[in-house]
């Protein structure tokens, strides 16, 4: 099997000798190139196109998010961000995912060579999956379960139908753009939405807020007690889990602390069980594009709830890892393209949920 090819886009010499050497280290990665900025990287492009690019943002001659995007006009090709992140940055980062970057890696302002030795593994990992992407179409910890945040449900207390519906989405890798797609689409009245998109911390509010202009519906980062209304779309903010609770028939979202769960945080599994706990068959649960298999195991809770499910298909998928291990875990009703998501969300609620 041929060694994954990289490219490495920075104008920063150290990183550039870092990087290189990190990934050099491991016997199934090549880096081909490693190079200042984007018009060098072109010219080595013509002789040689990597597999994955490791790209920084802010580089002389072109920015990292131009080039960026001239990769996925001429020849779609995973790209892994490796940027400075400040409150400035966040929204530039935020920009790099929406144009197609399928991974991110923050760097300090300072005490940079020692932040990407102690972060290799993160890096490796992160080239790896990248190369398994499917951007065509539009790291390592004990990996723990839902257990360690929410105990499982015996869904002996499952909730009786109310008139109050529940949408719980999960997605990752691929995500900003499939949760643009669906949720531009949604009416202004629609039922209140439960959202959890892995992604650093700092990112997710400036990802509500500009889902927020795009949409009729109301989007924004979740707080701690937040109601969920309908018209209203909540997301999980980074670093942080979100579960959905309930008091007499509203419900609300707790924002809380605890461990990384499935290697994240906020994760899927831990807000689609507290969905199962909480809403029954008042909810339904959607899982997106993403790698691994956070939200396979909640999903398959929620519909053991009573809940109704959906799982984008792998023809739309960016990373068909999430949904395909859902299936495969009986999680899943449905299978459906990523455009029609919306319009399934507003017919399967639209009518009694109880089958």
């Amino acid at each position: 099997m041929s060694r994954i090819k990289v490219m490495v886009v920075d104008d920063s010499a150290v990183v550039r000798q870092v990087v290189t050497a990190l990934l050099a280290e491991d016997p199934d990665i090549e880096v081909i190139a490693a190079v200042a900025d984007p018009i060098l990287a072109m010219a080595r492009m013509k002789v040689q196109w990597p597999d994955v690019f490791v790209l920084d943002i802010e580089m002389p001659r072109m920015d990292g998010i131009t080039f960026l995007k001239k990769i996925m006009a001429e020849r779609p090709t995973p790209v892994v961000i490796c940027s400075t992140l400040t409150e400035k940055g966040a929204q530039t980062s935020l920009a790099a995912l929406s144009a197609g970057a399928v991974a991110i890696i923050t760097k300090p302002k300072i005490g940079l060579k020692q932040f990407l030795v102690d972060a290799s593994d993160d890096l490796v990992t992160a080239v790896k999956a990248a190369a398994r992407a499917n951007v065509k179409r539009l790291q390592v910890v004990e990996k723990l379960t839902a257990d360690a945040v929410l105990p499982a449900s015996d869904h002996h207390s499952a909730m009786l139908q109310t008139t109050e519906r529940v949408v719980a989405l999960g997605t990752s890798t691929g995500g900003t753009q499939a949760l643009e797609v669906v949720l531009t689409a949604l009416p202004r009245v629609t039922p209140g939405i439960v959202i959890v998109q892995h992604m650093p911390e700092k990112f997710t509010a400036e990802f509500a807020n500009r889902l927020n202009g795009l949409c009729q519906i109301t989007v924004k980062e979740a707080q701690n007690n937040d109601r969920v209304v309908p018209g209203c779309a909540l997301i999980a903010p980074g670093g942080k889990h979100m579960l959905l609770r309930r008091t007499g028939a509203q419900y609300f979202v707790e924002v809380l602390d605890g461990p990384l769960v499935n290697r994240h945080r906020p994760c899927v599994d831990v807000l689609f069980r507290s969905v199962a706990k909480c809403a029954g068959a008042n909810a339904l649960g959607v899982i997106m594009t993403g790698m691994g298999d956070d939200g396979a195991a909640g999903l398959a809770e929620m519909r053991k709830a009573g809940a109704r499910t959906l799982a984008q298909d792998e023809e739309s998928c960016v990373v068909y890892g999430m949904p395909k291990e859902a299936v495969k875990r009986g999680g899943v009703e449905r299978l459906v393209p990523l455009n029609t998501i919306a319009r399934e969300i507003m017919q399967q609620l639209s009518g009694p949920m109880v089958r």
